[in-house]
């Protein structure tokens, strides 16, 4: 059974119950009104009755005379002695001698009941009658309940014809109204289903104006969750393609090395030296893999501790001076004293990677500004270099998994894999810090640090 069937049933037999109460309801209450009027037409009788009965010095009943025609055309009378005998009726009674209620005329006090008489309903009102402290006879007021009878059931079929009326149209407009309103979900289902026939994580799911309601929201978080499986897989698709080409180019290299020295039958030094870097190029490629990993899964090991910042980055500015050597000029300027909880080693191999990231992609007689402050509660580290830049389409995802702006950059047998940033944002994270970076083409690349500082 359908979703949208199984809602059109739930909402039709919600409709027809509330119609059953409302119905319940109108029946109940038009049936008191109607008994009410009738009741108060017969106690009106029975007093008007009684205000005309007169009892004779022995006690004996007698009925001097009976109300106006008015009042008695549409009820009928009887008096009743106390040894149940006849004692007078109403003209409208013809030569009935039954009682109009037996139950009543045995109850002896004033009571109110329905009673069927040679096949006609009648409400009947009994009354005792009582003269001092005795009581002498019973009077029955009753009237015909056939105009009632007839108005209840006119009722009933009024509203039995209403209500399947009604039944009827909510199930067809809710089966209407819920078609539309789940029609996105047909979508979502159809353009699913394309994707997986086609492979294809481009298409989008029509939204068909801006509805701001749960099924509008669901396909916005749907077709949000395609752009990133989509960003996600294109970046994969393009990792996979650098790695492939990056495993190649040093496996061919040391493939033909090892074929020379078999043609020349000795070991050469240069092939040797090629094959040891690109052995190199290999280990750092894997290293890079697996700590990326090891990240993305939660494992990488994290041993926080008191980390003195400007000690670290005198450390770090010591060793990349020297792997510089006279190609750029690298500045320690400002250097405050800023204390971390944090990963040593971690915040060190951070710096290592954006300063020799700087480095790489200065050009030779380019500069590297590294400086350190102190912000109120926080520490900012500043990575600056006067190199080619990033360009501003590549800016937005140079942090992210996978992506790689070879493009804007010359590949060397130095270059990196396209890891270690994703990796540092990773790192930082994990600090609860930031990591920042502003550029601009021809005009260099900072990379800026914010961590929080401990006393």
């Amino acid at each position: 059974m359908s979703l949208r069937l199984r809602l059109s049933l739930l909402y039709t037999t919600f409709m027809g119950g509330i119609l059953i109460i409302f119905g319940a309801t109108v029946y109940l209450l038009v049936n008191v009104i109607l008994l009410n009027q009738v009741d108060n037409m017969l106690a009106g009788v029975a007093r008007e009755i009684m205000r005309n009965t007169t009892v004779s010095s022995t006690a004996e009943l007698s009925m001097v005379s009976l109300p106006q025609l008015d009042m008695t055309a549409n009820a009928y009378v009887q008096a009743w002695g106390m040894d149940e005998s006849l004692l007078t009726t109403s003209p409208s009674i013809g030569t009935l001698s039954r009682p109009l209620d037996p139950i009543g005329l045995k109850a002896g006090t004033t009571i109110y009941e329905d009673s069927y008489l040679d096949g006609a309903h009648l409400r009947v009102l009994s009354v005792p009658l009582v003269f001092g402290e005795r009581r002498i006879g019973i009077l029955q007021v009753g009237s015909s309940l056939s105009v009632v009878d007839a108005t209840r059931n006119n009722l009933i079929s009024v509203m039995l014809g209403i209500g399947v009326v009604a039944v009827l149209m909510a199930a067809l407009g809710s089966w209407v109204l819920l078609g539309r309103a789940l029609s996105p979900l047909e979508n979502i289902t159809e353009t699913v289903d394309q994707i997986n026939r086609a492979d294809d994580l481009s298409r989008r799911i029509p939204t068909l104006g801006q509805v701001k309601d749960e099924v509008g929201n669901l396909v916005l978080s749907f077709n949000q969750t395609l752009e990133r499986l989509e960003a996600l897989f294109t970046s994969q698709q393009r990792f996979l393609a650098d790695v492939s080409h990056e495993l190649r180019t040093p496996l061919t290299v040391i493939k033909g090395n090892v074929d020379l020295m078999r043609r020349i039958k000795e070991a050469d030094e240069e092939s040797l030296t090629s094959i040891d870097q690109e052995a190199g190029r290999l280990t750092r490629l894997v290293g890079g893999l697996l700590m990326l990993a090891q990240a993305e899964s939660g494992k990488l090991p994290l041993n926080f501790g008191r980390v003195e910042l400007d000690l670290l980055l005198t450390e770090v500015f010591t060793e990349m001076r020297m792997l510089a050597g006279s190609k750029v000029r690298v500045h320690l300027n400002d250097i405050d004293q800023v204390i971390v909880h944090g990963d040593r080693d971690r915040l060190k191999q951070v710096l290592l990677n954006l300063v020799a990231n700087a480095i790489q992609y200065t050009p030779a007689g380019g500069d590297i500004y590294i400086s350190l402050s102190k912000l109120g509660d926080q520490g900012r580290l500043i990575i600056r270099d006067t190199g080619p830049g990033i360009p501003a389409e590549d800016l937005p995802h140079i942090f992210d998994r996978f992506y790689r702006a070879e493009k804007s950059r010359t590949r060397s047998q130095t270059s990196g894999f396209g890891l270690g940033l994703s990796i540092a944002h990773w790192i930082i994270e994990h600090h609860n810090g930031q990591i920042k970076v502003e550029s601009k083409e021809g005009k260099g690349t900072t990379f800026a640090i914010w961590l929080n500082a401990i006393k």
